[in-house]
Order: structure tokens, then C-alpha cells, then sequence
């Protein structure tokens, strides 16, 4: 069952960083040149936060 929160979690991150990406873009008024190593990060920081979450919540 971990396995299909991981999973859930993960597509979930990836349309949220997407969505981020998008708003700080506009914020800036420019699209940035190295946009996936930005969209990289923003899902990298999310997924390790999300995932330790679950790990805290599922852990016995």
C-alpha cells in the first residue's frame, strides 16, 4: 500500500512543481533559461518533504 501512496504523491508533486514553475515565471516576467534544472529543484524539495511526511505517518 506504500508503494500506491509513493505513487499517488509523486504525480501529485510533479503537476504542483509544474504549477510553481509557471507562477514564478510569471512573477519574473520572463521564462528562465535553465527552467528544469529549477523545476528540479522545486520537485526535489517537495518530494522530500511529502515523502518523509508519509514515512513519519505509515511507520509503525
Amino acid at each position: 500500500m506504500e508503494a500506491v501512496y509513493y505513487t499517488i504523491t509523486a504525480v501529485a508533486l510533479y503537476f504542483i512543481s509544474d504549477w510553481l514553475l509557471q507562477r514564478i515565471e510569471i512573477a519574473a516576467g520572463r521564462r528562465f533559461d535553465q527552467r528544469t534544472l529549477i523545476f528540479f529543484a522545486i520537485l526535489l524539495s517537495l518530494a522530500l518533504i511529502s515523502f518523509a511526511g508519509i514515512r513519519s505517518i505509515i511507520a509503525p
